[in-house]
């Protein structure tokens, strides 16, 4: 008896670690719902559910678009007339905001890249002690919200100014090294996913040619990453370019960045410029985002 219930025991376990061996996969309540549907009932569900998700994504940007263009200088509804004049007089009010946003953009994408491509190269093809510690503090960023690190910032200017003599608060470079500091996490994650479909055999085989380590990164790495880091990069200029929740604590009485200034505009005035402006930056934004998909297919880093 003791060898039958021993050999019951032992078909059991064989039977529970084969490879054939199937196991009951709990679903949710709302999951078994929908699966007991019919076809034509999930389908018509799917549908409206994409249709419910398609309309609280733009009907924002519809109203937004429908504000920039009355004829109000105090919005009101509904408005007297239409007009494009808000539009003419963007440059007017934030000119010296917007070109600062470009260049603080602009060097932080530059700086970002120039950290983060050989950051995720490291993290993706070398294993060595500390890796995952490393790879936590570049993503550490994304968890502390815009303002305790805005505000975290600002003391440690102080601090090292008080210490030091030395002038950061307000300086135009510490505000482009906490932009580079908020836009790093996107670039290492963006270059690492465009590592991810690509074979490395490609990279050995110019090794075994006689390619320097160098040489294969440049020849054969970098343009294989292409589109990770042109997706990067865009984040990473979007990502600067609209930072507010920071950069609040970071800017200076003679130095502004647009969307501060915008800010400080509604806190006088309220009238459709700033709807305007979300509208230009959404069309610049949007033809950034087709040309790059067409130059560097931005879908294949999406996936």
């Amino acid at each position: 008896m003791r060898l039958f219930a021993a050999g019951r025991h032992v078909q059991a376990t064989s039977d529970m670690t084969s490879p054939t061996a199937t196991f009951p996969v709990p679903h949710s309540p709302a999951a078994s719902r929908i699966a007991d549907l019919p076809d034509s009932a999930a389908r018509l569900l799917g549908r409206l559910l994409a249709a419910v998700g398609a309309v609280a994504i733009f009907l924002p940007l519809v109203l937004t678009l429908y504000l920039s263009v009355f004829d109000e200088t105090l919005i009101s509804f509904p408005p007297r007339g239409y007009t494009l004049a808000w539009y003419g007089r963007i440059l007017d009010e934030f000119g010296a905001a917007i070109w600062t946003s470009l260049q603080v953009a602009a060097i932080t994408v530059v700086l970002a890249l120039c950290i983060g491509v050989p950051a995720g190269i490291g993290l993706s093809r070398y294993r060595f002690p500390g890796r995952e510690v490393l790879s936590t503090l570049l993503l550490a960023p994304l968890t502390v919200p815009g303002v305790a690190l805005g505000l975290g910032l600002y003391v440690f200017a102080v601090w090292v100014e008080m210490g030091t003599g030395l002038a950061l608060s307000g300086s135009f470079g510490f505000l482009v090294s906490a932009h580079v500091l908020i836009t790093l996490p996107w670039v290492v994650r963006l270059c690492l996913a465009g590592l991810v479909n690509h074979d490395r055999a490609t990279e050995e085989a110019a090794a075994n040619l006689g390619a320097s380590p160098l040489r294969v990164i440049w020849r054969v790495t970098l343009p294989a990453m292409r589109s990770g880091i042109a997706a990067a990069a865009l984040f990473a200029f979007i990502v600067s370019f609209e930072n507010l929740d920071m950069t609040i604590f970071l800017v200076s009485p003679g130095m502004n960045t647009l969307s501060n200034a915008t800010l400080q505009y509604l806190a006088y005035h309220i009238d459709p410029l700033v709807a305007a402006v979300a509208v230009v930056q959404m069309l610049v934004i949007s033809a950034v985002l087709i040309l790059l998909d067409r130059l560097v297919r931005l879908g294949q880093v999406m996936r």
